[in-house]
């Protein structure tokens, strides 16, 4: 082989290896950032994960808001009319949070199958509601019917 075609060969190899460490890093990074949505149903039933953060949302149910001693600490249930999961913040929630107010809290589960809350979003008027959470309760108060039409056809 002579030494300029040993000269580029090399160079190509290092261009692909170059390229293929940065693509790695890329996916690396976009696979640590990454953050799923889960319904309560859906974090009940052991299908969203354990020690990587991601995101619930619902509605807040409502007598279920409980401040802690602390001041800033709160805790409250998440529901999507189906299953409910306890949410715990410690920060000064957004001023549209409230009861019967639909939500989506980042955070993860802790051992005991609570969602410590890094963040806590509320929607930002009367007529919106995150995706997510529309898409979440469309689909069980869908199947909430669904159940109703069988019990009545089996009566």
């Amino acid at each position: 082989m002579n030494p300029i075609r040993k000269k580029r060969l090399t160079l190509i190899g290092m261009m692909v290896a170059g390229i293929g460490v940065a693509a790695w890093l890329a996916l690396n990074a976009f696979d640590e950032n990454l953050m799923f949505f889960f319904s309560p149903s859906e974090v009940v039933a052991g299908e969203a994960p354990t020690g990587h953060p991601f995101r619930v949302g619902g509605l807040v149910e409502t007598g279920s808001v409980k401040r802690k001693p602390d001041g800033l600490t709160t805790a409250f249930t998440v529901t999507d009319n189906e299953a409910n999961v306890t949410v715990e913040y410690t920060g000064i929630l957004p001023d549209l949070f409230r009861e019967g107010q639909g939500i989506v809290a980042m955070g993860q589960l802790n051992p005991e199958g609570t969602f410590i809350a890094s963040e806590v979003l509320a929607k930002h008027d009367e007529n919106y509601m995150p995706p997510e959470v529309a898409a979440t309760l469309k689909t069980s108060h869908e199947e909430g019917v669904n159940k109703m039409q069988q019990q009545v056809q089996i009566q």
